[in-house]
């Protein structure tokens, strides 16, 4: 009998791996169909995410085609892994990302760039050992265009240099964090790489005597100084030339610049569209002034800023109309404030007002009456606001894809409205208090395309509202339903409807059991988060189902459950494994401990209490961090209740991110 997959033609089975790509389990299921099949996925495979290290060595004959090699996942790369790769993708490799990767010199990366002549992007962010010798290799990739260098603290200006020289085709270049560079390095890439679109200073040493040679690149559309505190205002009033082609200017946190700066450094930018200067210089009326007539002006953030009346009525009098405004933070915002801007920029598709706890229903009713096009709405905190308030959202602002509402006085009616939202995607309600199951009721019934939902500590949800959410919401794929204490198996088992779910939430939720979990487990196989810390009754039989079925999972923390030493050595079956946090699990011994760190490969961080550090073997220590495995030594004392004193929501601080 003939195989009756040969009727399809390459073109048609290669259409059919280019709609798999998101699904690495997938594509191994498709090459494992037959012979053929296997073939023609070894050839059509283009890029490629190593789990491990010691994985890179095995796919080097078996995908022959590779073009974008990811290595973010492998902590250890030598010198002789890139001299092999270099080799076996010499004429079809153009982007290599080593952002987490260590172990390699100089020599390395001159083998990788000289045999790969088409490479067009590196990453080599957080390489805090490389030196200007590395630098000097890179710039041998002489048709390089896409460089990232953040956190190179060690190359300098000599490096910079070299790489300003070699790679004159280079468009995007990161230097964020780079604190041995100076305005020298920085001066010789402008003169240098005529090409360059988009450049990050960020945290750099540098001052206003870099800005002439940047300002006369003709293509640069990105510029980012974010944290440079040695550019000021005396500074930039010398600079004569400008750069017209600029379409986004980043200057959060630099705070010698005021307004008088940054007009002299966005004169004659036409093109801009973007600006960011969060945490800088007063929203006043001559900064409004000074950015009246960016006709182009699409976006503007101006988090953490203090903002006065008189400067959002320069903003409101602004001949551009923004599409995105985001005011997170500010100190000041006031109804009148949110009046003007609202009004006079009706096209607004994305606001974000968070912890501006001085406005009140009035700015809802302004904001949702003028701009019925938003998209986006982020208000967690403003405590001020009513629950009629909420009603105005569903009713005039239909187009919402993301809304958050965390910390504030939303009621079911509320969301009643707000499941008009039929496009909704993501929806944050986290310490909302007076919602219960018959608002999720409707959000399951009105929002089939919800993504994301955090419920988390909305003590009036039970059972009854999840299983609401997960039959209307068959796409989700993150929950939050941490510390709500009605919460049971039952709504574990309604939510291994959600095939998606990757991110799932549940921590401080004492009624969950293994039952549940083992449903989620063999349901979600796409669940790359657990978070079940506090789940006293998980045992080890959850960890089984999650070591059998969830191949993706990538981080759990597991504290305060039952897990002993045979459950946590059973999670080193899920290939993926990188992040564990083990607090307080007292069926674990240091030998139990010991195996199942060795035996999870693929671990680059693990947090444990400090009172196993002298229990396990020395040896232990060295092995996982040759291997690229960072371990964080936490002292909390064991906590038996789930929350004995009570809670509070801080400015600025998240809750419970340990």
């Amino acid at each position: 009998m003939t195989n009756p997959f040969d009727i399809f033609t390459d073109e048609i089975i290669h259409t059919i791996l280019d709609h798999l790509n998101d699904d690495p389990f997938a594509k191994k299921s498709f090459s494992l169909v037959c012979k053929s099949f296997y073939f023609i996925e070894r050839l059509h495979r283009k890029s490629l995410k190593p789990l491990r290290s010691e994985l890179l060595c095995r796919t080097l004959h078996r995908y022959p085609s590779i073009s974008h090699l990811d290595l973010s996942l492998c902590p250890r790369v030598d010198d002789p892994s890139l001299a092999s790769l270099s080799v076996s993708w010499k004429s079809t490799l153009r982007s290599i990302n080593l952002s987490r990767s260590r172990d390699f010199t100089s020599i390395g990366l001159l083998r990788l760039v000289t045999n790969c002549s088409s490479l067009v992007e590196i990453d080599l962010s957080n390489g805090t050992e490389l030196t200007d010798s590395a630098a000097k290799a890179i710039a041998e990739a002489k048709n390089l265009e896409r460089l990232i260098l953040a956190r190179c603290k060690l190359i300098t200006d000599i490096g910079i240099g070299c790489v300003a020289v070699g790679c004159k085709k280079l468009r995007l270049l990161c230097l964020r964090w780079c604190l041995r560079v100076t305005d020298l390095g920085v001066g010789l890439i402008a003169m240098k790489c005529k090409d360059l679109r988009s450049l990050d200073l960020s945290c750099l040493p540098i001052t206003e005597k870099c800005l002439p040679h940047i300002l006369q690149l003709q293509h640069l559309e990105d510029l980012i100084l974010e944290g440079c505190l040695g550019i000021d205002d005396e500074g930039l009033v010398t600079l004569k030339h400008s750069c017209k082609s600029l379409k986004m200017l980043n200057l959060s946190k630099c705070q010698n610049v005021s307004h008088v700066g940054l007009s002299s450094l966005t004169n004659g930018a036409e093109h801009l569209k973007r600006l960011v200067l969060a945490y800088g210089p007063s929203v006043t009326t001559d900064l409004g002034k000074c950015l009246l007539n960016y006709s182009r002006l699409k976006s503007i953030s101006l988090d953490g800023c203090l903002v006065t009346c008189s400067g959002t009525k320069a903003i409101g009098s602004w001949c551009a109309s923004l599409r995105e405004l985001s005011l997170s933070k500010c100190l000041g915002v006031t109804d009148e404030c949110v009046s003007f801007l609202v009004q006079a920029h009706r096209e607004l598709q994305k606001l974000d007002i968070t912890c501006c706890r001085k406005i009140t229903s009035a700015s809802i009713d302004c904001i949702t009456k003028s701009c019925t096009f938003l998209t986006s709405l982020r208000m967690e905190s403003c405590s001020l606001v009513s629950e009629d308030a909420f009603l105005l959202i569903g009713q005039r602002c239909q187009f919402l894809e993301e809304l958050n509402v965390t910390d504030n006085e939303i009621n079911n009616e509320g969301l009643k409205s707000i499941s008009r939202c039929s496009k909704l995607c993501h929806l944050k309600l986290g310490i909302c208090l007076n919602i219960t199951d018959d608002a999720l009721t409707h959000i399951g019934s009105g929002c089939p395309k919800l993504k994301e939902l955090d419920l988390y500590r909305c003590l009036g949800i039970t059972d009854v509202g999840i299983a609401k959410i997960a039959c209307g919401c068959p796409t989700m794929e993150m929950i939050n339903i941490a510390y709500n204490d009605k919460i049971t198996d039952s709504s574990l088992i309604s939510l291994s409807q959600c095939l998606r779910l990757k991110i799932l939430e549940i921590r401080g939720c004492p009624s969950v059991s293994t039952v549940g979990l083992s449903a989620i487990a063999g349901a979600c196989r796409q669940l790359e988060v657990l978070d079940i810390k506090k789940c006293f009754n998980i045992n080890d039989n959850g960890m089984l189902a999650l070591g059998q079925s969830c191949q993706n999972l990538r981080q759990i923390n597991l504290s305060y459950c039952s897990v002993t030493d045979v459950g946590l050595l059973s999670l080193a079956s899920t290939n993926r494994l990188q992040n564990m946090t083990i607090l307080h699990l007292t069926g674990l011994t240091p030998n139990g401990l010991a195996a199942a760190l060795l035996a999870c490969g693929g671990l680059t961080k693990v947090k444990l209490h400090t009172s196993l550090k002298p229990l396990l073997p020395k040896y232990i220590f060295g092995y996982m961090e040759g291997r690229g495995c960072v371990f964080h030594w936490r002292d909390k004392a064991f906590q038996e209740e789930i929350d004995p004193n009570g809670w509070q929501l801080h400015v600025g601080r998240s809750p419970e991110a340990a």
